[in-house]
């Protein structure tokens, strides 16, 4: 869902404070994750309603792909609530590696 104007988009963001930034630095301050790679996409067209995100950390080993969203989750409860969308990738830095070296 794309923002119709470049002034909707900057009103809705400014309006949840949310952005991939923020949501970025939350990650990164959460000494339990403590994160290798974030990299968070607004897929809203710039509106800031939906993001889909890339989240490594070794906090994730063992961890099935429920426990391991749970846990995003739980760290962003805040700021999901207040989203249109919210879709996180989390994997292991050693998932991340292999994915890196087959391109994906």
């Amino acid at each position: 869902m794309a923002a119709p104007t470049d002034t909707a988009a900057e009103q809705t963001q400014s309006t949840t404070g949310i952005t991939p930034d923020t949501l970025t630095s939350t990650l990164k301050s959460d000494p339990t994750l403590s994160p290798i790679h974030v990299d968070i996409q607004d897929i809203s067209g710039g509106c800031g309603a939906s993001f889909a995100a890339l989240i490594v950390s070794d906090a994730f080993s063992g961890k099935s792909a429920l426990q391991r969203n749970r846990m995003v989750n739980g760290i962003l409860k805040k700021e999901i609530s207040a989203v249109h969308a919210w879709t996180p990738r989390c994997v292991t830095g050693e998932q991340w590696e292999k994915m890196k070296g087959q391109g994906s």
